[in-house]
C-alpha cells in the first residue's frame, strides 16, 4: 500500500513539474475588483503589460466589481487553480471578511499569494467648489461643526473607505460617506463638485491636482513629494496620526502549485525591475517593493498581519458595509 501512496505522490509531483514547465500556455486573466479608471485599474494594467512580454502571453486585466472586492474574490475562489486567472487587490482585501462574514471569505486562507507590486501614499483631495483651502483649516471647521464634507469612495471595504472613516474617527469631526462603484465615478463627482472630498491614491489624484481639476491638501508620505511640492503632509496639516499607505499585489487561487507560483513571482520582479516601470513608479510617486518585500512568502506575511490590524481599526473607525 505504502509503495502505492508513493507512487502517486510521485506521479503527483511530476505532474506539477510538467504543468509548470509548460505554463503559460494560453492567454491568462487577472480579475480586478473595481471599476475601470482607480489605481488598481492602472497598476494591474501596466504590470501586466510587463508581464506579457516576459511571459511571451496576454494578460488581460477583467474588471469584476461589487461589494469591496467581495465579487472578485468569489470568482477568484470558484476559478482553476492553474495560474490562468489571477486576482490583482491591494490593501482592502483584508477588510472583506470583516465588512462581510456571512460570505465566509478568510483573506489569509483562500488565496495564494504571488506577490506586491507597489506601495502608494494616499492623497486627500478636495473640490475647487468647496471652499477648503487647507487640512488645518478643514479640521478646525469639522471639529466647530460647522464643516460636514460629503466625502466620496469607491465603494465599501475600499482603501478610500477605509482612509476616509479612519480621517473622520482622527479628525474628531463629522461626515458623510458617499459610496460608488469604484473610486472613478467618486473622483467624477469631486471634479464637478457634487462632493467636497476624497481621500485616494496619489496614481490617481496627483494628475487631477497638477490639471488644477481638484485641490489636493494633503499627502499620507513622512515628507513631501518631489512629483507635488506645493501639498503639504498630514504631518503637517496637523494630523500626524494619518500614516495610512496602500499596498497593491497579484494572488492566486488556493492551490495554484508552487511552481506556477513561481513563475508569476518571477516575471513581477523582472517587470519592476525594468526602466520602464521605475520611470512610471517615479511618476506615479508610488515605490515598488524592495528584493526583501517581493514574492509569496512576503505577501502572505503582509496579508496576516494587516488581517489582525485592520479588524482592531474597523472596530475603533465604525467601519462597515451599507
Amino acid at each position: 500500500m505504502w509503495r502505492s501512496i508513493a507512487g502517486l505522490a510521485a506521479a503527483l509531483l511530476v505532474c506539477a513539474e510538467a504543468m509548470a514547465q509548460a505554463y503559460p500556455s494560453k492567454p491568462i486573466t487577472v480579475i480586478v475588483s473595481v471599476a475601470p479608471g482607480g489605481t488598481l485599474d492602472a497598476l494591474a494594467r501596466l504590470t501586466g503589460a510587463g508581464m506579457t512580454t516576459i511571459l511571451k502571453q496576454p494578460v488581460i486585466v477583467e474588471n469584476v466589481a461589487g461589494a469591496g472586492g467581495l465579487v472578485g474574490f468569489q470568482r477568484l475562489t470558484k476559478s482553476e487553480p492553474d495560474g490562468y486567472t489571477l486576482m490583482f487587490s491591494n490593501l482592502s482585501m483584508p477588510l472583506i471578511p470583516l465588512l462581510y462574514p456571512k460570505s465566509g471569505i478568510n483573506a489569509v486562507t483562500d488565496a495564494a499569494a504571488v506577490g506586491q507590486v507597489a506601495t502608494v501614499p494616499m492623497v486627500l483631495g478636495v473640490s475647487n467648489k468647496s471652499g477648503i483651502t487647507d487640512l488645518a483649516s478643514m479640521l478646525k471647521r469639522m471639529r466647530e461643526g460647522s464643516l460636514k464634507p460629503d466625502m466620496g469612495s469607491g465603494g465599501p471595504g475600499t482603501t478610500a473607505h477605509l482612509a476616509e472613516a479612519i480621517f473622520l474617527q482622527l479628525a474628531k469631526g463629522k461626515g458623510e460617506l458617499v459610496q460608488y462603484r469604484g473610486s472613478g465615478p467618486a473622483i467624477t463627482d469631486l471634479m464637478a463638485g457634487t462632493i467636497d472630498a476624497v481621500i485616494d491614491q496619489t496614481v490617481t489624484m496627483m494628475p487631477l491636482h497638477q490639471d488644477r481639476r481638484i485641490k489636493a491638501i494633503a499627502v499620507s508620505s513622512a515628507k513631501r513629494l518631489s512629483q507635488m511640492p506645493d501639498v503639504p503632509t498630514f504631518i503637517e496639516g496637523g494630523l500626524p496620526e494619518f500614516d495610512y499607505v496602500i499596498w497593491n499585489a497579484y494572488f492566486a487561487p488556493k492551490g495554484t502549485p508552487k511552481a506556477v507560483i513561481a513563475t508569476i513571482a518571477d516575471a513581477i520582479s523582472k517587470t519592476l525591475d525594468s526602466a520602464d516601470y521605475k520611470t512610471q513608479m517615479d511618476r506615479m510617486a508610488s515605490q515598488a517593493p524592495t528584493p526583501a518585500e517581493r514574492g509569496p512568502d512576503a505577501l502572505a506575511n503582509l496579508v496576516q498581519n494587516d488581517s489582525k490590524r485592520l479588524a482592531a481599526i474597523a472596530q475603533s473607525a465604525g467601519l462597515q458595509a451599507r
